[in-house]
């Protein structure tokens, strides 16, 4: 079989007593490390983000190497959802939009801007919502909840009107969500003194601050650590 073949003998005993090559060994223990780093960053990271992640691990491999064994793998960054393309969206009925894009309010409490998430977890999905500041981009108040309803936007802005004790209007900027449009969110909104904005509807970029503070918790802080036992 060797000579039909044009082997050595050498080699094939050799082989019969390890069939698996030292590279290809190494390969699967970096597959696993891997897959651990691809996992905790909710599947989105890509190479570059892997292969740092290995290096502060101890792990000396090149970038090219884990980009190589990702694709064999099929391991891609997910980047998000792709949005279909709308030039212009109908207009809430319940809300006007007050906003209007001015995402640079020239003092703090003018403008805030809510928005909903969601989170996976190695228990199932958690969403998120936030008040954010646009004069100082900052979160005024959040809250998190395995159901997606009223009461976790009621809360989150519960805590912002609690922190910031507003003195006078502060518009609050959110899309068109039935959350938003619940009875008793827009009686909280009236009893605090605020004043509600609407985006338009199938338009992102009227409320593109709080989509790119989401992308940014997504993609670059959310990350659970996988310690082994």
């Amino acid at each position: 079989m060797c000579r039909l073949f044009k082997l050595h003998r050498s080699g094939f005993y050799a082989w019969l007593k390890n069939p698996v090559s030292d590279r290809s060994l190494e390969d699967s223990r970096l597959l696993k490390l891997i897959k651990e780093f691809y996992i905790a960053s909710g599947g989105t990271y890509g190479s570059p983000w892997i292969h740092a992640d290995l290096r502060e691990a101890g792990e000396q491999y090149s970038v090219n190497r884990v980009a190589k064994i990702m694709r064999q793998h099929n391991l891609k960054a997910q980047i998000g959802y792709k949005r279909r393309h709308i030039k212009s969206g109908k207009t809430s009925r319940i809300a006007d939009n007050l906003l209007a894009r001015q995402f640079s309010p020239p003092a703090p409490n003018q403008s805030w801007v809510s928005d909903i998430t969601y989170v996976r977890t190695y228990e199932g999905f958690l969403y998120v919502a936030t008040v954010m500041d646009l004069f100082s981009r900052r979160i005024v108040g959040w809250s998190m909840d395995k159901n997606m309803d009223k009461h976790l936007i009621i809360n989150a802005l519960l805590m912002a009107v609690y922190q910031r004790q507003p003195k006078t209007e502060i518009l609050v900027h959110s899309d068109q969500g039935s959350q938003y449009g619940s009875a008793d969110y827009l009686a909280f909104m009236k009893e605090h003194n605020l004043v509600p904005s609407m985006s338009r509807a199938g338009n992102c970029h009227d409320n593109a601050v709080a989509e790119s503070f989401f992308a940014t918790i997504k993609k670059r802080i959310i990350k659970h650590k996988i310690y082994s036992t």
